[in-house]
């Protein structure tokens, strides 16, 4: 990066697919939200009724009730929003497999 130049804000949206059995529930929302603050970027996640919540609240995540196999659309718009799409995505697809298989 140059000195004195910042990165041009992006807006980015990508799909995504609830991949953990048991949907989005209190762990995985954790996990979520831990990554999500750690961007600058606004993020929006749409679920399939069009509710939208901000992934960075653990209780509006929750409040979308993601279930598996529901597609999601992750709206973000910042400096930052190329990465954060692409963890999110990765972390919604994510079979976090609570507890551990044997």
């Amino acid at each position: 990066m140059i000195w004195g130049r910042k990165q041009p804000v992006r807006d980015v949206e990508v799909t995504a697919v609830i991949s953990n059995r048991a949907g989005i529930h209190c762990r995985p929302t954790a996990a979520i939200v831990k990554e999500a603050r750690q961007f600058d970027s606004d993020i929006t996640v749409v679920a399939p009724d069009e509710q939208t919540a901000d992934p960075k609240s653990a209780i509006e995540l929750l409040s979308l009730g993601l279930d598996h196999g529901a597609e999601i659309r992750i709206r973000i718009s910042g400096r930052d929003a190329d990465d954060c799409a692409t963890r999110l995505k990765e972390l919604f697809e994510t079979e976090f497999d609570f507890p551990p298989k044997d």
